[in-house]
């Protein structure tokens, strides 16, 4: 019991007693009346389902990026090229850069009079890229998912990895005695036996892509005319910037929910995984 009691502390500290504050909040007026106004007005208003839809679609395009170029990356490292521990070490620098280090940086390089990659836009011929590119409808959405993800696509080449080596290699030989070609192998070899990997991955990125807001904080703060407003940052604007702390509770319940979903999908596969295995 007294093993035990740091970390029950811990969890009561920082988990349960926020997560009850915050339903109280949610369910109660300033004044401590019961009252479900505050979730009936979040679901009749037009701004939370269009941050939703924002978050869907960040969310979406830079997980299935991530995963593609993290996949790719992870195969290309498993193969034996001159100089492979230097290049894994290279390819982890994106992800152990913090955060709001990275967003700044790629702030100025997106900058429409200093920034790099505009000034390379414009000497390609595409005028629009003086104006900024975290400044236009756009190329908003488009630019923030290219920094999300160049953050995280080493992780999933860094899991890609380690799932390959538990794929028997007798496979390879085999297949390769056939007359396969690299592609064969990646099609029937490869994918299936990344398959549970990959899965993981996947909720793994949409969980925390849902509940991080420091690239988009940083760069945008969900402007330009809140084209970038995720729901993570919806909640924070109205808590902490129009300090409506009722509102944002019964904002933040509806995001636990989505999240609690899909932290459920991901126990279950884990579960799964571990009784095949």
């Amino acid at each position: 019991m007294l093993f035990t009691l740091p970390v029950s502390l811990f969890l009561l500290t920082f988990i349960v007693f926020p997560l009850f504050t915050n339903i109280r909040l949610s369910l109660t007026t300033p004044t401590g009346a019961l009252t479900g106004a505050f979730f009936s007005a979040m679901l009749r208003d037009r701004s939370v389902w269009a941050s939703l839809w924002i978050t869907v679609i960040y969310v979406g395009g830079s997980v299935i990026l991530q995963l593609v170029l993290g996949t790719s990356v992870g195969i290309a490292l498993d193969r034996p090229i001159r100089l492979r521990g230097l290049v894994r070490s290279i390819i982890l620098i994106p992800w152990v850069v913090p955060g709001i280090v990275a967003a700044t940086t790629w702030a100025w390089m997106y900058h429409g009079d200093f920034g790099i990659l505009s000034r390379l836009l414009i000497d390609l011929g595409i005028p629009h890229a003086r104006q900024g590119l975290l400044t236009q409808p756009n190329t908003v959405l488009p630019a923030l998912i290219a920094v999300n993800v160049w953050k995280m696509f080493a992780f999933v080449a860094v899991m890609v990895l380690a799932g390959l080596q538990g794929i028997d290699t007798t496979l390879y030989e085999a297949a390769r005695v056939d007359g396969s070609s690299f592609w064969h192998e990646l099609r029937y070899i490869t994918l299936p036996g990344l398959r549970h990997v990959l899965v993981s991955i996947l909720l793994l990125l949409t969980i925390w892509g849902f509940n991080s807001i420091t690239i988009i904080f940083a760069m945008t703060q969900g402007g330009p005319a809140d084209l970038s407003l995720i729901l993570p940052l919806h909640v924070y604007r109205m808590g902490f910037s129009f300090f409506n702390f009722n509102a944002a509770a019964a904002e933040s319940i509806f995001l636990f929910l989505i999240l609690t979903v899909l932290i459920a999908l991901y126990l279950r596969l884990f579960a799964a995984r571990q009784e095949q295995e």
